[in-house]
């Protein structure tokens, strides 16, 4: 077993200690249920796709954002404040690229969609069902991973 997190300590301390990144209690039942509620909105967005693709895209988005909460709970890490979407991406790429940021990397497309979605404006794009069937296989692969890593990495 791992007893201790080395790829990017740095950064995480870093975070810390401008507290931008908290630490919270590790839950590991959280976080299995983050993953659980992650399947459950894929599945629903996987539903409205067509009759709905906003809110389709808002269920896929939330739940690529749960996978990657999931994976900073259950460290004992939580990510607060303007900005904390983002952060989530950060921290989670700076412990695991390489190996896993392709993985993870597409939610960095999917926020500010789901922001222009969120909070129409003329001169953005919105979320179409084409978007939501790409971000769909991605979530996934989010949620698998992140279910996959639980084990392996330990609180921070």
């Amino acid at each position: 077993m791992i007893l201790r997190w080395e790829q990017g300590r740095q950064v995480i301390d870093g975070l810390l200690a401008a507290g931008r990144l908290t630490r919270v209690t590790p839950n590991r039942d959280y976080a299995d249920l983050l993953l659980t509620q992650a399947r459950a909105h894929v599945a629903s967005a996987q539903a409205v796709v067509d009759t709905d693709p906003a809110g389709a895209f808002a269920l896929v988005y939330d739940a690529a954002r749960k996978a990657l909460t999931a994976v900073l709970v259950n460290q004992g890490l939580r990510t607060g404040g303007d900005g904390a979407h983002a952060l989530l991406l950060d921290v989670v790429l700076a412990q695991l690229d390489p190996p896993l940021g392709s993985v993870f990397r597409p939610f960095a497309w999917m926020r500010p969609l789901r922001n222009h979605t969120q909070y129409p404006a003329p001169e953005h794009p919105v979320a179409q069902p084409e978007d939501v069937v790409e971000a769909l296989p991605a979530t996934t692969t989010m949620i698998d991973a992140a279910a996959r890593i639980l084990d392996q990495m330990p609180t921070y």
